[in-house]
């Protein structure tokens, strides 16, 4: 069994970022659409900018060396290779921290975090609030990968932290995640309940499974209702992506590797439509070379396709509520989130719920990364 730990720096080939560039100069865009609007996805004049400025005006060598100054590593868990950012903090009995992200995420929406967490007097914040940041790649996700076998559910995730923690040495730790990250770390303390001192999620945790009874809706708030009526419309107008990559991951992932501007396409989509507000253009939230570094991580590892089959094809117990690990989770809602309390209370051992209802979304480390330290700090205060 491997159980090293070998240093790791990202280092794209020339030849390969050259070969993007000409995929991206040759593209062949579709014929516009109606109206050529959001209604029927990225609009082509809109797709043609972004490719533009990846094309000429993105520079990915200078993303590169500013990621490789975060210490990165990988290590061999289960028969899987685990690709981890790790930054200790100089602060004398700073919390360990495990951040996950989700899908169409990766490591780089947590890098603002990075600073604030495991230095806080550099930001303004208490040195008895510092984190050590431990920030892995989920399995089949950027340098994660390649995939070798299935089974990757969120439990099995959470197993797997849990081992990454101990092999770092550290017998106390907290989790955190949004989106996949908001099941995986709730699983984590399932694995290890006596380890991990807090559970704290971003995100829809505690949406319904099922359509609530007449009684049930006489009870709902004002703020209940609105998230009712919105998970209602996702599944009613943007449930078409889960549907394609939980039953054809490979299917659309063929096409994703091979097309870097199908890959932008199917990425900036979610962030048009996830971040707030809305009717804003995603890099007026999100800078746009993040999110084309973001992007630019899953087209050079080749991930598209084992990241859907990772993240959506691997429900093996649709629907089953898992038992509460009896570990404090504390839960912040922004704008754009649907979860409802009274649902996640079945699962969680809810100790704090936020509710942040005129900003951020769903993509809360890139769009709020003040508010979400913010929440989490406090959370994890009394935990230490």
């Amino acid at each position: 069994m491997h159980t090293d730990i070998q240093p790791f720096r990202i280092d794209i080939p020339e030849d390969a970022i050259d070969e993007l560039t000409r995929r991206l100069r040759a593209t062949r865009f579709p014929p516009t659409l109606p109206g050529d609007d959001w209604s029927t996805g990225v609009p082509v004049h809109y797709l043609r900018r972004l490719v533009d400025h990846w094309a000429d005006s993105f520079d990915w060598r200078a993303q590169q060396e500013a990621l490789n100054a975060f210490p990165q590593f990988t290590t061999v868990i289960d028969g899987q290779t685990i690709h981890f950012l790790h930054v200790r903090s100089a602060v004398d009995g700073a919390l360990p921290l495990v951040l996950t992200h989700g899908w169409p995420g990766s490591f780089v929406e947590f890098l603002d975090l990075i600073g604030p967490l495991t230095d806080p007097e550099a930001h303004g914040r208490e040195a008895a609030d510092a984190f050590d940041v431990v920030i892995p790649s989920l399995p089949g996700f950027g340098f994660s990968s390649p995939v070798v076998e299935g089974g990757w559910d969120a439990a099995r995730i959470g197993r797997t932290w849990a081992t990454l923690m101990e092999r770092l040495g550290y017998e106390r730790f907290g989790v955190q995640g949004g989106d996949i990250g908001a099941a995986v770390s709730p699983q984590v303390a399932r694995a290890a309940p006596t380890r991990v001192v807090g559970v704290h999620v971003n995100g829809s945790l505690g949406m319904p499974l099922r359509a609530p009874s007449e009684a049930e809706l006489a009870s709902f708030t004002p703020l209940e209702l609105d998230r009712l009526a919105r998970v209602q419309a996702f599944m009613r107008d943007e449930y078409g992506y889960i549907a394609i990559q939980s039953t054809r991951p490979q299917t659309i992932g063929a096409a994703l590797v091979d097309s870097p501007v199908g890959l932008l396409a199917w990425i900036i989509d979610k962030f048009h439509a996830w971040t707030v507000p809305r009717e804003a253009l995603p890099e007026a939230v999100v800078p746009l070379d993040r999110l084309l570094t973001n992007v630019s991580l899953y087209w050079f590892t080749e991930t598209a396709g084992t990241a859907a089959y990772v993240g959506y094809a691997q429900h093996t117990a649709w629907g089953a509520v898992d038992e509460p690990s009896g570990v404090p989770t504390g839960v912040i809602m922004f704008a754009h989130d649907v979860g409802i309390r009274r649902y996640a209370e079945r699962e969680h051992t809810i100790t704090r719920w936020t509710d942040v209802t005129d900003r951020g979304g769903h993509f809360a480390a890139l769009e709020e990364p003040a508010v979400l330290i913010d929440d989490l700090t406090e959370f994890f205060r009394p935990l230490r």
